[in-house]
């Protein structure tokens, strides 16, 4: 057990502090701060801040080496009517609670060009940069390839590249987040929005089974930036950037936005109170004709939540219905950094980019388990939908647009035999005009619920966006079609989960928290 003392100034009113106790340091006797850090192995900010002291740092950051070289701020330009940074940048926050009114520097400042050349997603304000040197930190001890270096020496220090080598290595937008001023800037994001109008919800990353935690930032319903949110049971500080920049399909104008039925060779759009009516009555016709000829197809998109309560309306039909989990893309092998200069994977892995390109197959598949008894795969519904042993098919799909896409066009053809195929997806596919029923999913970014990560990690997705046009989210349909009033309550709906399906009993609560909860060990 250890205790720290900090010595501070009297607070911002100017009166003394009232929990300061005396120490005598050298003989001189100071105002200081008792913080006790227990067996935590802290730093003095680290440990200064549980004490609500706040200690001014630019260089020094939690997942990278410590190097105590920031650099004041002497030729920083006042870009903040312009820089994509303001309203959240650490040099305006300090200057603001700690600095002068005015600068005491009257030297010319050092104003090199920028260099948007620097990487594929990241650009450069070089003369923006106090040399914290988190970014050249972070290249070589997470992503491992180095990229980035200091250049010159003394006033005429800059960060650079080496040459004919970019920053295209796939964590490189992390050093925008990183960067404690405006230097490095997403070219994404680069003056798409200012701060201060995005609306941030909390989230995780839909684009593999690693379940990054992040922030969702938003404005007037368009998702405008996702970063990473510190989680040391998911990934840690930081994100891929095929999860940063994989969110553009949300704000898609592509995508489904009305339910249509098809009347003869139209799709033709429909109020959602007919299209729920005529579903499930088509749907138990067909139950009642040959219950094991009805299969769910439940894609490894949907949350835990909306898995439970499809499987739940489809077996509440017949016990004879089947379910089967719907493609799970793979991409290649997990991907780990950092690496060496020729792209070979060193240990201690740091971070890892998982080949699965979903965030929701272990829940689905409980959910599978407790209501099927064992994992049916696609391959098998479409051989069944081929054998012509069907006669409904529900595909819960949502799936984003991948290279690829999750159904080929000779599935599709199989899929097309069936007499009764109903279609839940975002954005058209080959089977999408094969369909009886077509019906608009909500994507992930606009629904509450639960993913579960390949280690059995349970998150909690929150909707940073609504659903545009007449889409509904995916469980408001399912309740619908389960005859249950009410709008779809994550939290509700995870104490039902967690009552029914024992693998998600630790979810009993229906609160989850910003870290989530383990349901089996890693």
């Amino acid at each position: 057990m250890a205790t720290v003392y900090v010595t501070l100034p009297p607070s911002n009113n100017g009166h003394p502090r009232t929990d300061t106790i005396d120490i005598e340091v050298g003989g001189e006797k100071l105002k200081a701060v008792a913080i006790d850090i227990g067996d935590a192995r802290l730093n003095l900010i680290e440990a200064a801040a549980r004490g609500g002291i706040e200690i001014p740092y630019f260089c020094w950051h939690p997942a990278l080496t410590v190097v105590a070289s920031c650099r004041m701020l002497l030729n920083h330009p006042l870009d903040c009517p312009v820089c994509d940074k303001a309203g959240e940048c650490m040099l305006q926050d300090h200057s603001y609670h700690h600095g002068r009114a005015t600068s005491r520097m009257i030297e010319e400042k050092f104003s090199p060009p920028n260099k948007p050349h620097i990487g594929s997603n990241v650009t450069l304000f070089t003369d923006r940069c106090i040399m914290c040197t988190r970014c050249v930190r972070f290249t070589r001890e997470v992503s491992g390839q180095a990229e980035l270096q200091v250049t010159h020496r003394g006033h005429h220090t800059e960060i650079d590249i080496f040459p004919g080598e970019p920053l295209n290595n796939k964590l490189a937008s992390n050093v925008v987040d990183l960067c404690p001023v405006g230097a490095l800037c997403s070219k994404d994001f680069l003056y798409k929005q200012r701060v201060w109008y995005l609306k941030t919800q909390k989230s995780v990353c839909a684009d593999c089974s690693t379940g990054c935690s992040i922030n969702v930032d938003g404005n007037k319903n368009v998702v405008y930036r996702l970063h990473p949110r510190d989680n040391p049971l998911a990934q840690g500080h930081f994100m891929c950037d095929d999860g940063r920049l994989g969110y553009h399909y949300v704000n898609s104008p592509e995508r489904f936005n009305r339910p249509r039925i098809r009347r003869g060779a139209e799709l033709a759009p429909a109020p959602w109170a007919e299209v729920v009516r005529g579903l499930r009555q088509e749907l138990a016709d067909a139950v009642k004709r040959d219950a094991s000829a009805v299969l769910g197809v439940l894609s490894p998109f949907l949350t835990c939540e909306e898995a439970y309560l499809i499987a739940k309306y489809l077996k509440g039909l017949s016990g004879q219905v089947r379910l089967a989990l719907g493609p799970v893309p793979v991409v290649g092998e997990d991907d780990t950094y950092p690496k060496d200069r020729r792209g070979h994977p060193i240990q201690p892995v740091k971070f890892t980019i998982r080949a699965e390109k979903c965030p929701n197959r272990r829940g689905v598949e409980e959910v599978l388990r407790h209501f099927q008894g064992d994992v049916i795969g696609f391959d098998e519904a479409v051989r069944s939908a081929q054998a012509g042993q069907l006669q409904a098919l529900y595909l819960a799909a949502g799936y984003p647009p991948r290279p690829g896409g999750w159904v080929s066009e000779q599935q599709a053809a199989s899929l097309k035999k069936v007499p009764l195929l109903v279609v839940q997806d975002l954005l058209p596919s080959p089977v999408s005009g094969h369909a009886k029923y077509l019906l608009p999913a909500g994507a992930w970014a606009e629904k509450d619920g639960t993913f579960v990560n390949h280690a059995g990690l349970a998150q909690a997705i929150h909707w940073a966006v609504t659903p545009t046009g007449e889409t509904r989210s995916d469980g408001q349909v399912f309740l619908d079609l389960l005859e249950r009033r009410g709008l779809a309550h994550a939290p509700t709906l995870r104490k039902e989960l967690a009552q029914e399906v024992p693998f998600f009993a630790a979810l009993a609560s229906g609160e989850i928290g910003d870290h989530g909860i383990a349901l089996t060990a890693t």
